[in-house]
């Protein structure tokens, strides 16, 4: 077990890739905004007009993705924040629900999705966070569920942590809400924020884990894997629960070995009746992602598989193939998993979910499944 405070030795920070802060006006004057300034205060600072995108002669979409990613702008959000999980109804869904605090991400995955999501390449980041916390008293107040609330799904929860803070805020928040659980999901280590919190128990650290090859291959300006296991038994001292996310799975030379190798790594590192739960989906991706990411990651060749058109209108690998793995994976986490940690699939159908060996029933059930597991930990 590592000792306390020495989780790791210089950590990459991914906002330390950042060279410039682009401010609206009516924003600049928030407190918020003044902090994150103040914990950023070695970056050039720029304030424009509300409404609009930061001016960068950086070229054409999509390659202006890379310096976009290097500019973080600080804006108002003037849509929801609070929303369901936009998943689709031919695939079961686990009933999440998304606080969106931002676009983009400092980090850089070829197959990242937000790519073709995304309709501009600015690192967005909204400060009126008064508005975002309104959103949440309302949603506690009206509806008596539990929420599973993530804020992963546009951007990566902690990358830009160490200069905006908000996982404090939002953990705080949390800290006292018996009725819900907040995931924090990233592939950083960037969890000073989290020391010394009284969180009640409500908070669950949770890191994106492939294998060795993929990872050192297809994700840039990321934690390795030791770093973001290291981190997790930090966060697991602490007292925070835990879940790790192994999607997407993609086919490679090599794969039973190298998913194999991750999933001993991290039973052998960190405590597994700490860990919540563990999902797995396969690589799935807009039929737009395939031109931009070779355009932008040319050396790539996963793309270059062979993939059937699926209901939710994404590109998918055959369906015996993403049971092959499945099956794979499953075999080595059953072994070793919490009986009281939740396996579970993203996006996948009844029929996927029977023939990888989950009873009828358990893919319809994966809310309340989702919603144990963490009653289980309390």
């Amino acid at each position: 077990m590592l000792k306390k405070e020495n989780y790791i030795q210089n950590p990459y920070d991914p906002a330390s890739h950042i060279r410039k802060i682009f401010v609206e006006q009516s924003c600049l004057d928030l407190p918020y905004t003044k902090e994150i300034l103040q914990r950023a205060q070695t970056i050039p600072v720029e304030t424009i007009p509300d409404r609009t995108v930061p001016q960068i002669n950086a070229g054409p979409y999509p390659r202006s993705l890379a310096q976009g990613k290097q500019n973080l702008f600080l804006s108002a959000n003037r849509g929801s924040f609070f929303k369901p999980c936009p998943g689709t109804r031919e695939y079961c869904c686990c009933d999440y629900q998304v606080l969106n605090i931002g676009m983009n991400c400092p980090m850089d995955c070829v197959y990242c999705i937000l790519q073709a999501y995304l309709n501009n390449p600015w690192l967005s980041f909204f400060v009126n966070i008064d508005d975002l916390l309104a959103e949440l008293d309302l949603a506690f107040q009206s509806r008596n569920q539990f929420w599973r609330i993530g804020t992963g799904e546009f951007t990566d929860s902690l990358a830009l942590d160490s200069i905006t803070c908000l996982s404090k805020i939002l953990v705080e928040y949390m800290a006292d809400k018996k009725t819900g659980v907040l995931e924090l999901k990233t592939k950083s280590v960037s969890i000073d924020h989290l020391k010394n919190i009284d969180h009640g128990g409500r908070t669950i650290v949770a890191w994106s884990l492939n294998s060795p090859l993929i990872m050192a291959k297809e994700e840039f300006r990321v934690a390795s894997l030791d770093e973001r296991l290291q981190a997790a038994v930090q966060c697991a001292e602490w007292g925070y629960k835990l879940a790790f996310h192994f999607d997407p799975i993609i086919y490679h030379q090599g794969w039973q070995e190298g998913y194999e190798q991750t999933i001993g790594k991290l039973f052998d590192t960190v405590p597994a009746d700490k860990i919540a739960w563990i999902s797995l989906g396969a690589l799935r991706f807009l039929p737009s992602l395939r031109p931009i990411a070779l355009t932008r990651f040319p050396q790539s060749k996963f793309f270059h598989e062979e993939f059937v058109m699926g209901l939710d209108g994404k590109f998918r690998y055959f369906r015996s193939l993403r049971v092959e793995m499945y099956n794979h994976l499953l075999k080595h986490l059953r072994s070793r998993a919490h009986p009281a940690t939740c396996l579970y699939f993203c996006m996948e159908s009844d029929e996927i979910w029977q023939e990888c060996g989950f009873n009828p029933g358990d893919a319809t059930n994966l809310p309340q499944a989702l919603d144990e597991a963490v009653a289980s930990l309390d």
